[in-house]
């Protein structure tokens, strides 16, 4: 009777498979094909939304009044492009988001130092910041008409609540995960509390606060969006509203493709700078 004994391929045997092998060498392909065939799709998905939508226009499936067609729209925004409403629009917005981000940046992450490094801060501080953050924010607009009038500091002072939280949650909750025992190492080596803080702390703490810093422009931008209909004479929100009352429906479509460019362009922005903050750690 032959011999049916299992054989197992030495590692020097020419006949095991190693990592170079065809098989192997086929697999990587066929991930690859893979790989680039979901990016192709990825690209073509939103290519084809719009062929759709621009298809079902034209033959009147879908109403010009409700949902104009891409195209339309492309007008409306060469037309606000070429008389100069889009730029001066974009300015004023940008303006509020810069000046009320920086101040909800400041707020925010100040206040998260302050809770995460201290326990007594923390239980002063983050009980009323929690019963503050769960008002709806723009329930707060009539609040702040009375208190601050129909300017710009109703508007700046919403965007910079709105930014003001995830800065605040995600700083705190950073500085409580840092490990306690480079903290005591840095104390055993003669740091001092702010070198500490400068050196250690706020570095251990920086990749969350930048992911609380895209959360807070997201939300900036959103808040903007709101924040610009209180009698606004400038920015797009007050270019959305005109349009509104002459009932160009395009034109308030590209005002929100506009928002959410402006946001993209800002989180983009963020991202690049996450990861060149990180990219020691990504080593």
């Amino acid at each position: 009777m032959a011999d049916r004994t299992l054989s197992i391929n030495a590692p020097g045997d020419p006949r095991a498979v190693d990592p170079g092998s065809t098989d192997a060498s086929s697999a990587a392909a066929k991930a690859g094909r893979s790989s680039r065939l979901h990016t192709i799709l990825r690209a073509l998905s939103p290519i084809a939304v719009l062929v759709l939508w621009q298809v079902g226009s034209a033959m009147g499936i879908i109403p010009q009044d409700k949902l104009p067609a891409p195209s339309l729209i492309a007008e409306a925004g060469w037309e606000v492009l070429g008389n100069g409403q889009l730029l001066d629009a974009i300015a004023a917005s940008a303006q509020r988001v810069a000046i009320g981000l920086t101040i909800g940046v400041a707020v925010g992450i100040g206040l998260g130092l302050l809770v995460g490094l201290s326990k007594f801060a923390d239980s002063a501080i983050d009980p009323n910041m929690q019963a503050i953050r769960a008002l709806p924010l723009f329930g707060l607009i009539p609040l702040f008409i009375l208190w601050f009038g129909i300017g710009e500091m109703p508007k700046v002072l919403l965007v910079s609540l709105g930014a003001l939280f995830p800065l605040y949650l995600n700083t705190s909750a950073a500085i409580r995960q840092i490990d306690g025992r480079l903290v005591e190492t840095a104390r055993v080596l003669g740091f001092s509390r702010l070198t500490t803080i400068r050196d250690l702390v706020i570095p251990g703490a920086m990749p969350q606060i930048l992911v609380g810093l895209r959360q807070a422009l997201a939300i900036a931008w959103l808040s903007l969006i709101v924040a610009e209909q209180i009698a606004a004479t400038s920015g797009l929100g007050y270019l959305i509203n005109n349009a509104r009352d002459f009932l160009r429906t395009d034109i308030i479509f590209f005002g929100l493709i506009v928002y959410a460019a402006l946001g993209l362009i800002t989180d983009a922005i963020v991202r690049a700078l996450e990861r060149y903050t990180t990219r020691y750690q990504n080593r």
